[in-house]
């Protein structure tokens, strides 16, 4: 089965942890979180995360080195669409632990392997937008809204995912009181990866999160499935507003 991004995954949720314990001051039980979560990773998807983790706390180059490649050599059993934007922020990782180790060759050989993988995105879609608007099929969504997030800032992209949790969310804290909908959308021009999610909590865009300068076209509407829990809109406004970090617009 294709690996999808999901909140709720044991591995994620484990690793969510092991950050929030590290940025309340905690290290210690933080790298214990990381190394439960791979410990229990049920599948590659996990222990691809989590070795991530795990590597990046070593102040060992070598350990940090096995780590590193534990990640990457899982996430190439996967070989997927999740995992493949990691690539590049694996690669310098494994070449600047290399450097480390004073081993040019091979760190050169790692960062020629990470400008390969480097480029627009190639993901099929489909893709998803979330928010309160009524809107129709062939209906355009434009860049220049105000944030969600930061209510005094005018976005510069229109933002989608491949990954229909997160536009769940997204209609959820949207501005207005209309019905709260997921739309399928397609991008007019060309699209990057978010940098506001992409190597800012997990290597790459494993959430498939995109944005673009150009509108998206509504295709259709996605329905049926759940939105989330009064607990998880709760716990996410929280970590909003503990956040407040600078949103790359």
């Amino acid at each position: 089965m294709t690996p999808r991004f999901d909140p709720k995954h044991p591995v994620v949720r484990l690793c969510m942890a092991g950050m929030a314990l590290e940025d309340a001051g905690n290290a210690g039980a933080a790298a214990a979180t990381f190394r439960k979560a791979y410990d229990e990773a049920a599948d590659d998807y996990g222990r691809f995360l989590a070795a991530y983790h795990i590597a990046l706390r070593q102040q060992d180059a070598a350990e940090r080195l096995a780590w590193l490649e534990t990640s990457l050599r899982c996430a190439r059993s996967l070989d997927d669409e999740d995992v493949r934007s990691a690539y590049p922020t694996l690669h310098d990782a494994i070449a600047a632990s290399h450097e480390a180790l004073r081993d040019p060759e091979r760190a050169a050989r790692h960062r020629a392997l990470a400008d390969s993988f480097r480029g627009a995105p190639a993901d099929p879609g489909p893709f998803y937008h979330g928010t309160k608007a009524d809107l129709k099929p062939g209906d355009l969504l434009t860049a220049g809204g105000t944030s969600n997030y930061r209510p005094d800032l005018t976005m510069n992209h229109i933002y989608f995912t491949a990954n229909a949790a997160g536009p769940r969310l997204a209609a959820a804290l949207a501005k207005g009181d209309g019905r709260e909908r997921v739309y399928v959308v397609e991008p007019t021009g060309p699209f990057e990866n978010d940098p506001n999610v992409t190597d800012r909590k997990f290597p790459g865009n494993v959430t498939r999160s995109y944005r673009s300068q150009d509108p998206l076209r509504i295709v259709g509407e996605e329905t049926g499935a759940e939105g989330p829990s009064d607990a998880e809109r709760r716990r996410w406004r929280e970590d909003l507003e503990r956040s407040r970090g600078e949103i790359i617009n």
